[in-house]
């Protein structure tokens, strides 16, 4: 079992950076591919940004690219979302999932089998 806990929500600034943290409790975290995803208010959830189980590799949805990074730590068992040049369309709450054990990362919610809690994360004008 894979439990997720993210941290680092907030309220900032649209042009503002925020970052965001998971934190996994799993001994087998290295061979989970990671990724996040956020659920805007009144809309599904969507992928934001995903990251292979080495780190090696990542993808990005469009409306990030360029402004968001996804990055992890094996040996502290966490993934990170560091957010620039926020947007108020970035307003939603925001999902940290891995997938089964030794699969590739995937851009769709379906192909996670564990979620964090989630943390809101709100861009104001």
């Amino acid at each position: 079992q894979v439990q997720l806990v993210e941290s680092g929500g907030g309220l900032v600034q649209a042009g503002a950076s925020l970052r965001l943290s998971c934190a996994a409790s799993v001994r087998t975290f290295s061979i989970h591919a990671m990724g996040w995803f956020r659920q805007p208010p009144g809309k599904e959830r969507e992928f934001v940004a995903g990251i292979s189980r080495q780190g090696y590799a990542t993808d990005y949805a469009d409306s990030v690219k360029g402004r968001f990074t996804i990055t992890r730590d094996n040996n502290r068992n966490t993934v990170s979302l560091q957010m620039n040049g926020m947007k108020i369309e970035d307003t939603a709450d925001y999902y940290c999932a891995a997938r089964p054990l030794g699969l590739a990362y995937s851009t769709t919610r379906n192909g996670y089998n564990y979620w964090g809690q989630g943390a809101q994360v709100t861009v104001s004008s």
